[in-house]
C-alpha cells in the first residue's frame, strides 16, 4: 500500500536483519521463544498480553503478528478486544495519573507568583 509508512514485512527484510547482526538476531529469537513458551502463563495468555502491549507500543508488526499468534493459540476475538481496551485504559490512565505533575507545577508557579506579588 503506497500510503503506508511501514514497509510490508518480508523474507528479504528478515534475511537482511540476520545478515547484519546474526548473533544478536539469534539471541533475540531464542529469548522470544522462551518468553512465549508455556509456563505459569499459557501461551494463549502470553499472546493476549502481547496484543495489548503491542497496542500501547503502537507497533503495527507486533499487532498483526501477535493477533495472528493469539488466535492460533485459541484466543477469541472478544478476548483480544477486551485486552486492547485494557491497554487503552492503561495508556489513558498514565496520562491521567501524570496530570499530577502538571498540577504540581501549576501550584508551584502560582505560589511563586503570589510570593513575588507580596514582595512587590
Amino acid at each position: 500500500m503506497a500510503d503506508n509508512i511501514y514497509p510490508a514485512a518480508s523474507p528479504q527484510t528478515a534475511q537482511k536483519r540476520r545478515q547484519l547482526a546474526p548473533d544478536t538476531e539469534a539471541a533475540f529469537r531464542a529469548f522470544s521463544q522462551q518468553v512465549f513458551a508455556e509456563g505459569a502463563l499459557s501461551a494463549k495468555m502470553k499472546q493476549i498480553i502481547a496484543v495489548a502491549v503491542a497496542h500501547v507500543t503502537q507497533c503495527p508488526y507486533c499487532i498483526r503478528g501477535h493477533t495472528k499468534a493469539a488466535l492460533r493459540h485459541g484466543a477469541t476475538e472478544q478476548e483480544l478486544m477486551e485486552a486492547i481496551w485494557v491497554a487503552a485504559e492503561m495508556r489513558a490512565g498514565g496520562a491521567y495519573a501524570h496530570a499530577s505533575l502538571a498540577i504540581d507545577e501549576m501550584n508551584r508557579i502560582a505560589a511563586a507568583q503570589s510570593g513575588d506579588q507580596a514582595n512587590a
